[in-house]
């Protein structure tokens, strides 16, 4: 008899940001003359640097040559941007990671959203709360919760570990005791930091409970504080507890390109198996590889004129998530991150939940962001806006905002 994956009916309505897509259409329809700015998704503006604009251009030239195409790809990615990723984003910050433990994909949400599939479902998963939605969803579709609980906002069987004003938006160690614990530092939505020392607490703590850290650092390029590790790998143990996922997508403007990458080292083993083996097998059976030109393209991201020039828009997202940031102060809203994270979390004014306060600002304002009750029960009374526009829609998105209040 036929059936369907019951999993899929715990979810909760449609993927927060379908949510949002969806109200700002209709919002459009309705009122075609109000131009609408979106400080809501986090995908960037700015186009391409030259430089990787120049490397697609020579790679997709080579595509058309005997002598340069490509067809299938090697399982883990091409070694000319294994070994430039291994020196440049570890070996030169100290953690000794081989290519052999890097695993080249087609952005770091579907590994995230994939890596679940390596580990039992017997296994407790904690989250923070509030959280990157795909980490639950994906979790939920697998099996490894129960149902939804609408009064208290949470799925049955999963950790959650509160993330609020009152502890810094940083997670504390769970009274319960995980199997997998997901952290994404800068986090995403809060645009929270963490320490070196208080993510080694992490480390240590998974090294003494057997848990593995799901370490989600898509936004490390925008890390500016001296004491914010990059990487899980610089501390110590950490190889043997943590799988760390990358993203080309914020840090060089591929969101329409796909590029990311999970670090899996060999040392990191569960229950006698090489979780490294296990991702292998994972990734050569459901999954044919990024596009060689792609691939080209990430390379010329670790260029020397790829990376001045990335510094240039990462600190042009960086001045917008200050402008609004300090704006937001300005206006008498208490307002969060912006500092090593181009998103801002604010706490929503006169008592407004996280989606009266979005529709306010879309009905009043003609401005989008994404209410933090979307992220979890702990980010009801938040909203999440990014620095992702350009500067002008940014400070025009501000002038609307204090024109509301």
């Amino acid at each position: 008899m036929f059936t369907i994956n019951e999993n899929y009916r715990k979810l909760q309505g449609s993927y927060l940001f379908s949510t949002v897509a969806r109200k700002v259409a209709d919002y459009k329809q309705a009122n075609p003359q109000k131009p609408v700015i979106s400080l809501g998704i986090g995908d960037v503006t700015q186009p391409l640097a030259p430089a990787i604009i120049e490397a697609l251009q020579k790679a997709v030239a080579q595509m058309g040559t005997p002598e340069g195409f490509h067809g299938y790809g090697p399982e883990r990615g091409y070694d000319f941007l294994l070994n430039v990723i291994a020196r440049e984003d570890f070996l030169a910050r100290g953690c000794d990671i081989s290519p052999e433990e890097i695993f080249v994909s087609d952005g770091a949400k579907c590994d995230v959203g994939n890596i679940q599939e390596i580990f039992g479902l017997d296994n407790r998963v904690a989250v923070c709360d509030p959280v990157y939605p795909v980490y639950v969803d994906t979790n939920v579709m697998a099996g490894r919760t129960g149902a939804y609980d609408p009064e208290k906002g949470v799925y049955e069987g999963l950790i959650y570990m509160p993330c609020t004003e009152e502890n810094g938006f940083a997670p504390e160690l769970p009274a319960e005791t995980p199997d997998l614990i997901y952290l994404c530092f800068p986090n995403n939505p809060t645009g929270a930091a963490i320490r070196k020392d208080a993510l080694q607490r992490w480390v240590d703590y998974a090294n003494e409970k057997g848990a593995v850290i799901l370490f989600d650092a898509a936004y490390e390029a925008y890390i500016s504080e001296p004491d914010v590790p990059h990487s899980i790998y610089e501390c110590k143990g950490a190889k043997s507890c943590a799988i760390e996922m990358r993203s080309f997508s914020k840090n060089a403007g591929f969101t329409g390109l796909r590029l990311g990458y999970t670090v899996v080292p060999r040392e990191l083993k569960r229950d006698g198996v090489s979780l490294n083996d296990l991702w292998l097998r994972r990734h050569g059976t459901k999954y044919n590889g990024a596009p060689y030109i792609v691939q080209r393209a990430g390379e010329a991201v670790y260029s020397p004129e790829g990376k001045a020039q990335l510094r240039e828009q990462i600190a042009y997202y960086m001045e917008n998530a200050r402008l609004i940031r300090e704006g937001l102060k300005e206006a008498g809203y208490r307002a969060f991150g912006g500092v090593n994270s181009p998103y801002v979390w604010l706490k929503t004014p006169d008592g407004l939940t996280s989606w009266e306060f979005f529709d306010r600002l879309l009905n009043g304002a003609q401005v989008v962001g994404t209410p933090g009750s979307g992220f979890g029960a702990s980010g009801e009374g938040y909203f999440r806006l990014t620095g992702f526009g350009t500067h002008e829609n940014t400070r025009e998105a501000l002038r609307r905002i204090r024109e509301l209040l």
